[in-house]
């Protein structure tokens, strides 16, 4: 029953069966190729025995095995392993079928590989998911042939194993990598002149040609006999929270992925460069009420806490409560905080109903208001009008865009910050808005 189930007939025994075919049909004119089709025939069913014999012995086999790793990275190329042992005493052909989680929708997958005899063979292929959650593989299929090629042999291997997808967890070990290494400008982050200082003091050194005559400690210069002068460092433990909105704005998708995963992303990123500074990284999210909040601290396990909390959020089909945002920031963020507030507003009137409480907001808390480009309309925007269609397309895409731009600087006459955004550049220039902070000593 077993061999029944994993017996497959190999493609090229059809077209063994489509030339004696051919060597029966030509006999009727030619009497004397008769008795050789039969010979084909006769040799074709002796070899698929044959093939069956060698492919199903007991005694060899193959083994393979896919090593998934324990998470997969949101939105980016993950590599998955595949790994296949060759037990035949002969070179066989490996053809490889995965079947890869639904979410994926890719029902092509097929690999085809020659394994030498005993041979250890080893490749990987990549996949890019779109969505959080788990993912479940179905069996890893291997349909092997002999070089007789009559017959192929089916075996299963590791079915429904299952995978989360995080956020990118790849992109944020990108960012502390280039942090680390003083690289950052690699990926469009800016290097800003640090203008003024901060409050903290560090320590008192000799004064060297460049160093600020107003931070000069007369007392030390007078104790010393040589200018001394005091130095700084930056304001340390800094509680920085990002608030990402839950509401039907943040479901619309760029190239696959929804605005809510590219703030998830940059969130995670972010927060990460913020423990590295020694600041305090927490979390919000929100729509209709407060769905998390995660306090912020610099504890070297936070990070893993806050990716937890981003593992799962989605969003809702409603409009967020900016109101019952307000009111829980000022009941559970006492201390002045940078706030990074992830939405979407698409219309100057869409922004209005919600001003009133971010400049509540804004007036206990340095808040940063993060918003979109519709990216979609660049086309059309760049695009040359030649008819009357295209005209009135085109200067629809330019109203919004306009409405954007009026959107930033609404927000910034009322003391409000705001960065407006290609999704693909949400990272790069949240961080770039935190360093300027910090650089100004406004954090």
């Amino acid at each position: 029953m077993n061999l029944i189930k994993n017996l497959y007939i190999h493609q090229r025994f059809f077209i063994y069966l489509s030339v004696i075919a051919f060597v029966f049909l030509i006999s009727f004119w030619f009497p004397i190729l008769y008795e050789v089709a039969w010979f084909m025939v006769t040799i074709l069913a002796l070899l698929f025995i044959t093939d069956i014999y060698i492919l199903f012995s007991p005694s060899k086999g193959i083994k393979a095995r896919r090593i998934l790793p324990k998470k997969l990275s949101n939105s980016d190329d993950n590599t998955i392993p595949i790994t296949l042992k060759n037990q035949y005493n002969l070179t066989i052909e490996a053809k490889f079928i995965d079947e890869l989680p639904f979410q994926f929708q890719k029902r092509d997958f097929e690999y085809i590989a020659i394994v030498q005899p005993n041979q250890v063979y080893d490749f990987e292929y990549t996949l890019k998911p779109v969505e959080r959650g788990e993912y479940y593989f179905g069996n890893l299929n291997v349909y092997v042939s002999s070089p007789l090629k009559i017959v192929a042999k089916r075996a299963k291997f590791q079915d429904k194993q299952m995978v989360a997808v995080y956020p990118s967890y790849i992109q944020m070990k990108k960012y502390e990598f280039l942090a680390i290494n003083n690289r950052l400008t690699a990926f469009g982050l800016k290097k800003i002149r640090r203008i003024g200082h901060t409050m903290e003091f560090e320590q008192i050194k000799n004064y060297v040609s460049g160093d600020d005559v107003r931070t000069i400690n007369w007392k030390a210069t007078a104790k010393r006999s040589q200018l001394m002068v005091n130095q700084y460092q930056d304001e340390k433990s800094q509680p920085i929270y990002s608030i990402i909105d839950l509401g039907r704005a943040m479901k619309m998708p760029f190239e696959s992925l929804k605005l809510l995963d590219y703030a998830i992303n940059s969130a995670l990123a972010f927060s990460n460069i913020a423990l590295r500074k020694k600041d305090k990284a927490g979390l919000v999210t929100f729509s209709k009420k407060v769905d998390k909040i995660v306090s912020s601290s610099n504890k070297k396990t936070h990070l893993n806490t806050i990716n937890e909390a981003l593992y799962n959020i989605t969003t809702q089909y409603t409009d967020s409560d900016f109101g019952y945002l307000y009111a829980v920031i000022k009941r559970k963020i006492t201390q002045r905080s940078l706030l990074i507030l992830y939405t979407n507003f698409e219309h100057i009137s869409s922004l209005k109903r919600q001003l009133p409480f971010l400049q509540a907001i804004a007036k206990n808390h340095l808040l940063v208001v993060v918003f979109f480009e519709n990216t979609e309309l660049d086309s059309l925007i760049h695009k040359e009008a030649s008819d009357l269609e295209t005209i009135y397309y085109k200067t629809i895409a330019e109203k919004f865009a306009y409405e954007k731009r009026l959107i930033v600087k609404e927000l910034e006459s009322r003391g409000v910050h705001a960065i407006l955004t290609k999704p693909q550049q949400l990272t790069v220039n949240v961080i770039n808005k935190y360093l300027e902070f910090k650089a100004k000593g406004f954090i």
